[in-house]
């Protein structure tokens, strides 16, 4: 069986608690000094593509400014525009909502970037269901939840109407017409396809839906299963459903959301890993978690203490825009308790076991093993980092991690294309396949 290639990946940690605010290396998120610093780290180690979330209401618990949202972070195309202009080779993915956005503003942008780029533009499909986040706008919540998927599904369909209403040679066309359910639109595109043809897409979904809408039409999943025995299952899960959309299963790249931790010995990376989860885990970080999960004020209580006994609110909650404190709350509750008896957890250690994420932890070399073995055995095609650290987060895994892997043979020592399609080893775009054998037939 030939050696199978990693693939890397880098994101500019932001709404969450993965970064370490109170470390002395700690930087700013908003600067763009310091998106200039971890794009240029990751261009240095080859990486495939530089990644930004973006949320479009800042988040609340108990009717106030979640302390650990980024408050002025610039948004993302911008940024990426502005990077294309001091990177060379690396990929720019953006997170652009399907709910709250039309597709020819949004096709305009995308294409516009892929061309500043030289084609290396990436979109992160997503959606909003919650009424929180429409208030910012004027549809609000009019969107069913269960039909956040259709919409995306038609608005990336309508995106890709218009990027293939220009031919590959620039033409002056850009005719479109669109009728369906969710966009009734015609007219003419103003800005012609970009290098790629199509923008790569990456999607994040982990529901039944979310897996079906990427075999259909994703070429990176953006996955939350970085564990062996989780990431082999969600693998295993969506390259099977390719097949029924005439897919090959090295069309759909997998990229769990990883972290790392580096040591001199096992021991002592082990050490700074405990280390680190208590940084990004504080007393009031692991109250704020247990409260949106409760749904209830647990001020009161003792981080340091027992798990409260007090039944959860499952009806309104305290959290308002924080996707991890949906679906099944009471059942998160009672694995929660179990949990937490079984291993004499207090609130804080229990929140640190629950919402760790720290893949790789150990010498360069163990970690450069790993990361290979995970590839190798089905885990993932690659990972995309999220350093606890910005903007520096990621040079010690350029520096010490990536010579390994490229050591081994499993990783590029330079770039052999130009676009990021080239570096995902993706062939053109489905919209352009489909057009190109229309046109073959007529």
């Amino acid at each position: 069986m030939p050696v199978r290639q990693v693939h890397l990946a880098a994101h500019f940690p932001g709404v969450n608690n993965t970064t370490v605010w109170s470390d002395p290396a700690s930087g700013s998120q908003i600067d763009f000094a310091s998106f200039v610093h971890l794009a240029r780290t990751a261009e240095r180690g080859k990486f495939d593509f530089f990644f930004l979330a973006e949320g479009l209401r800042l988040r609340e618990m108990k009717g106030r400014i979640h302390d650990l949202d980024v408050a002025g972070r610039p948004e993302s195309l911008t940024v990426l525009s502005a990077l294309a202009a001091v990177t060379t080779r690396l990929g720019l993915a953006a997170t652009v909502n399907s709910t709250f956005n039309e597709p020819y503003e949004v096709a305009g942008r995308l294409a516009t970037l892929d061309h500043l780029s030289a084609g290396r533009a990436a979109w992160n499909v997503v959606t909003s269901y919650d009424a929180f986040t429409g208030e910012n706008f004027r549809r609000g919540g009019f969107l069913a939840e269960a039909d956040r998927y259709t919409r995306a599904a038609e608005f990336l369909q309508t995106a890709r109407e218009l990027w293939d209403s220009w031919s590959d040679d620039g033409g002056a066309e850009g005719e479109f017409a669109h009728s369906g359910r969710h966009f009734d639109i015609a007219g003419r595109f103003g800005t012609p396809r970009g290098p790629q043809g199509h923008p790569v897409i990456i999607q994040a979904g982990d529901s039944a839906e979310g897996r079906e809408f990427a075999a259909s039409d994703a070429d990176v999943i953006f996955s939350r299963h970085g564990a062996p025995a989780a990431g082999r299952a969600f693998y295993a899960d969506v390259k099977r459903r390719l097949p029924r959309y005439g897919r090959h299963p090295d069309e759909l790249k997998i990229f769990p959301a990883v972290t790392y931790v580096l040591g001199d010995t096992e021991e002592d990376a082990a050490e700074r890993a405990a280390d680190i989860r208590r940084a990004q885990v504080g007393p009031e970080t692991a109250i704020a978690y247990l409260e949106g999960v409760w749904g209830r004020d647990l001020s009161a209580y003792d981080p340091d203490g027992p798990l409260p006994d007090v039944e959860p609110d499952l009806d309104e909650g305290v959290s308002k825009g924080r996707a991890q404190f949906r679906g099944d709350r009471g059942e998160t509750v009672r694995r929660w308790r179990t949990l937490a008896a079984d291993r004499g957890l207090s609130i804080r250690e229990l929140v640190i076991e629950a919402t760790g994420r720290q893949t790789f932890v150990g010498t360069p070399r163990s970690v450069a093993d790993r990361i290979d073995e995970f590839v190798q055995t089905g885990v993932a095609d690659g990972f995309i980092f999220v350093p606890h650290l910005t903007p520096g987060g990621l040079d010690d895994l350029v520096d010490h991690v990536v010579p390994l892997l490229q050591e081994k043979g499993v990783f590029r020592s330079d770039y052999t294309g130009t676009t990021l399609r080239d570096h995902l080893g993706l062939g053109p775009p489905r919209g352009a396949v489909r057009r190109a054998h229309a046109e073959a037939v007529s």
